[in-house]
């Protein structure tokens, strides 16, 4: 049971923490890449991509090949993955009851994505958990620095009136981490599968969304 007795705002993640999309984002990613000319698999595309922004991705992409990306390629991309997610997509197990918690006791909630605004209206709209977030909703082209820089959690909470301190976010990725720790705020790692590349100083590691108590 993890308690907090000085949170104000509890920030969300969206891939992986609110919505399960990083099994359908990262098979779609690699079907993408291996037609590219670099065969890869869903599992390689998590281990090198999970958290990164499509920018970030299409760089490395890019010195990989030694070559320039046709920018239709990464539309083609987004084109699958929001379709995929429109039929498949679902809530991460737990959520929606932690989601219920955290407002029961009263605490604000909002979510600070490195994914786009487009994408995450459809990701949360195929979760039913885009009206339950409206208006509340912060990505990384908000911002000057995407995450691992603290500046999109220092903007939720600027927009949310919180002090950076007395927030608690929850992500399921080190670049995510690293920015949430970086902007002074309370982390929770949500890592089901116990991967241990979320441990790190100042990290509550969790399997479960019923793990978290948040007051």
């Amino acid at each position: 049971m993890i308690q907090r007795r000085t949170t104000d705002l509890v920030i969300f993640d969206c891939d992986g923490v609110l919505v399960d999309s990083e099994p359908i984002s990262n098979a779609v990613m690699a079907e993408h890449i291996t037609r590219l000319g670099w065969p890869m698999k869903g599992a390689e595309s998590v281990r090198r991509f999970k958290g990164r922004t499509m920018a970030q991705v299409h760089a490395v992409i890019e010195c990989r090949l030694g070559r320039a990306v046709d920018p239709a390629w990464r539309a083609a991309f987004h084109r699958e993955q929001e379709d995929r997610m429109r039929t498949e997509l679902r809530p991460v197990p737990g959520i929606k009851a932690l989601i219920g918690r955290v407002h029961a006791a009263g605490l604000d909630s909002c979510v600070a994505s490195q994914g786009r605004h487009e994408k995450m209206a459809i990701s949360l709209g195929a979760t039913g958990l885009l009206e339950v977030f409206a208006g509340r909703i912060f990505s990384a082209v908000d911002v000057a620095r995407p995450k691992p820089h603290p500046d999109l959690f220092l903007h939720a909470a600027r927009q949310m009136q919180a002090d950076p301190s007395h927030c608690v976010v929850i992500e399921d990725s080190p670049t995510g981490i690293e920015g949430a720790l970086a902007a002074g705020m309370h982390v929770i790692g949500y890592d089901p599968d116990r991967t241990g590349l979320l441990d790190a100083d100042g990290v509550t590691v969790v399997k479960a969304m019923d793990g978290i108590r948040i007051s």
